[in-house]
C-alpha cells in the first residue's frame, strides 16, 4: 500500500500503527579505514550472528531465526515502512562513517579460499523475501582471515531468472578481521566496494550457483545476499545523525515482515571500542 499523502501517514501514527525501538552495537573488531564492515557480526543488541551453518549450503535469514534490529510485529496484509533512523557515537576514531541498512536475506557459509576448483553451492532453499531478486546484491564477508591479493568470480542467476551469469573478477583485500567485506578496498584496482559487481545489464540476484578462486589463499568467507534499504552518514561525536525518510527523501523504504535488518559501515578508522547507539521508527498501513 504505502502512503499517498501526509494525512495518511499522520493518521497511521495517530492510530498506533507505528513502532519505535532502540539498538546498540559495540564492535570489538579492529577494522581498517575504507574497508566496509558487516556490523551484524559485532557484539551488542541485537546479538551478533556468525554465518555458521553447513558449508556451501544456502541458508535463509529472518528476524524470527537470527533477530537483527527489531522492527515490530508482522503486519500483513498491511505494509510496513521505515520512517526514521538515528545513530550516534561518543568515540570519533571511526568517524565520519557512511552506513547502509540492509535486509539480510540468504547466505552461503564457509567458502574455501584454498581451493581453485569450482565450488558448487546448494540452493535447495531459496530467498525468503524479494524472491524475484530485484535489487538484491551479493557481498563476501570474511569469517576466517586471508593473505589477500587473489581474485574470484561467482556464477549466479539474475533477477530476470537467467542462469549462468558470471561476475567480473574481484580482488580480495589483505584485511584478516572477521566481518570485513573481502572485496572492499579503496586503494586497489578491481576491488568492488561492499557488493560484488554483476555481469553487464544485471541489477539483482536470485541465487548464486558457483564460486571460483583464480588462485589459492588461506581463509574463508560467506556470500551474503542482501537488499539495501536506506543510507545515512555519521559525521562526528558532536551530534547524532537523524534521518526522516519522509521529510528528507519524500519516500519510505519498505520493510517486509520478518526481515533481518542490520548495518554495513565503512569506517574511517578502527571500529574497536566505538559504541554505536541508535533507534528505528517504522509505520504501516
Amino acid at each position: 500500500m504505502g502512503f499517498a499523502t501526509v494525512t495518511e501517514l499522520v493518521d497511521a501514527e495517530v492510530a498506533g500503527q507505528s513502532w519505535y525501538s532502540t539498538w546498540r552495537k559495540s564492535p570489538s573488531q579492529v577494522s581498517t579505514i575504507g574497508i566496509w564492515f558487516d556490523l551484524s557480526m559485532s557484539p551488542g543488541s541485537p546479538v551478533p550472528q556468525y554465518y555458521a551453518a553447513t558449508p556451501l549450503v544456502g541458508a535463509p535469514m529472518s528476524y524470527s531465526d537470527e533477530q537483527g534490529l527489531y522492527h515490530g510485529r508482522n503486519v500483513a496484509p498491511a505494509t510496513k515502512h521505515l520512517k526514521r533512523l538515528t545513530v550516534l557515537s561518543g568515540v570519533a576514531t571511526a568517524l565520519p562513517m557512511p552506513m547502509m541498512l540492509c535486509d539480510y536475506l540468504f547466505y552461503y557459509p564457509f567458502i574455501d579460499e584454498g581451493s581453485t576448483d569450482e565450488q558448487a553451492l546448494d540452493n535447495t532453499l531459496t530467498l525468503p523475501r524479494y524472491t524475484d531478486g530485484a535489487g538484491v546484491q551479493v557481498m563476501a564477508v570474511s569469517v576466517a582471515g586471508r593473505t589477500g591479493g587473489q581474485t574470484f568470480t561467482i556464477g549466479y542467476t539474475n533477477s530476470d531468472g537467467v542462469a549462468g551469469r558470471v561476475s567480473p573478477a574481484v580482488i580480495q583485500n589483505t584485511v584478516s578481521v572477521n566481518g570485513s567485506i573481502v572485496t572492499s578496498n579503496r586503494a586497489t584496482a578491481r576491488a568492488s566496494g561492499p557488493f560484488i559487481p554483476l555481469q553487464a545489464g544485471d541489477t539483482g540476484v536470485r541465487s548464486v550457483e558457483t564460486v571460483t578462486m583464480a588462485g589459492a589463499d588461506v581463509g574463508l568467507f560467506a556470500l551474503v545476499l542482501v537488499k539495501p534499504l536506506a543510507q545515512l552518514q555519521l559525521r562526528g561525536i558532536d551530534a547524532p545523525v537523524e534521518v526522516d525518510y519522509f521529510t528528507d527523501f519524500g519516500q519510505l523504504p519498505t520493510i517486509v515482515d520478518d526481515a533481518y535488518l542490520n548495518f554495513l559501515a565503512c569506517p574511517s578508522g578502527s571500529l574497536a571500542a566505538t559504541p554505536l547507539h541508535g533507534d528505528i521508527t517504522v509505520v504501516w498501513n
